[in-house]
């Protein structure tokens, strides 16, 4: 199971509201080979496919992709806005290690892909 902190689900609300998403769209999170340790975090405005887990959020909605739930379970996703960045952010217990860029990560459970350097996937 994935939780969300109170700011990044305000923030996901504002977020639909900008990009006038369509009803059923939410923040679609996956894992997907890249990055530079790795597996990468992937996130768009979409509809859920079957078998993704969804969270019903009182007018915003976070979904989980299905073939990353393995890799994103007992992730908490969060959102910061600081003097250097803002953005959503995944607190990911799965990852043995972490890119500097936070994008990208490792797992100790499954061997990782090939790695390719930070900010060319």
């Amino acid at each position: 199971m994935i939780s969300i902190t109170d700011k990044a689900t305000e923030e996901l609300r504002a977020l639909l509201e900008r990009k006038n998403a369509e009803p059923g769209k939410g923040l679609r999170l996956g894992v997907t080979k890249g990055g530079c340790a790795g597996w990468q975090y992937v996130m768009e405005i979409a509809e859920p496919q079957p078998g993704d887990e969804v969270l019903d959020l009182s007018g915003a909605r976070l979904i989980v992709a299905a073939d990353s739930a393995s890799k994103l379970d007992g992730c908490r996703v969060d959102y910061v806005d600081d003097l250097s960045d803002a953005g959503f952010r995944i607190d990911n217990p799965n990852a043995a290690r972490s890119c500097g860029c936070g994008t990208s990560f490792e797992t100790a459970a499954e061997p990782t892909p090939e790695p390719e350097d930070c900010g060319k996937s």
